[in-house]
């Protein structure tokens, strides 16, 4: 009988540890999907120049303050869901590519007053490009995930952002 009972315990405990490690620690991925308006002409620009390159394009500086909107068409026909707010700069000698530091903030939906923190390189050529989630706060604080970035137009990006908050 107390063999039978400290198999028991043993089983026990084993579904214990394995209800306590995989218990509400997996976490199912965020998916946004924004269209971000980065408009650096007009009388209203959102994407300001404010280093200019002693030649080229290789270490110019823009920062943005662009608005995030549900569909790809004008941030005055399309609902505004928040704001694109940081920097780029042209990061490459050779080629147009570049850094990308922006918080995604989020100022209506079920994620109003959370933000996440986006960094990573933007080959522009490319058709789609990857960046890094390397934080968040609100119901984003500590977040992880990954960004898919694609040009609409040349002031239109696509954003598809998946996070683990």
């Amino acid at each position: 009988m107390a063999s039978c009972n400290k198999q028991l315990s043993s089983v026990l405990l084993a579904v214990l540890l394995a209800l306590v490690a995989g218990g509400g620690a997996v976490v199912d991925a965020e998916h946004l999907h924004l269209y971000m308006h980065d408009v650096t002409g007009g009388p209203s620009p959102t994407a300001v120049r404010v280093v200019n390159a002693p030649r080229g394009y290789f270490g110019n500086m823009f920062v943005i303050d662009d608005a995030l909107t549900e569909g790809a068409s004008s941030s005055t026909t399309s609902r505004v869901v928040g704001r694109a707010q940081g920097y780029y700069m042209c990061a490459s000698v050779a080629n147009l590519e570049l850094l990308v530091t922006m918080n995604v903030v989020l100022t209506s939906g079920p994620y109003a007053g959370s933000s996440v923190t986006v960094v990573g390189r933007d080959d522009i050529n490319a058709p789609v490009r990857e960046l890094s989630v390397v934080g968040g706060t609100g119901q984003f604080r500590m977040a992880r995930g990954y960004v898919l970035w694609k040009t609409v137009t040349p002031e239109i990006i696509d954003l598809e952002i998946f996070v683990n908050p």
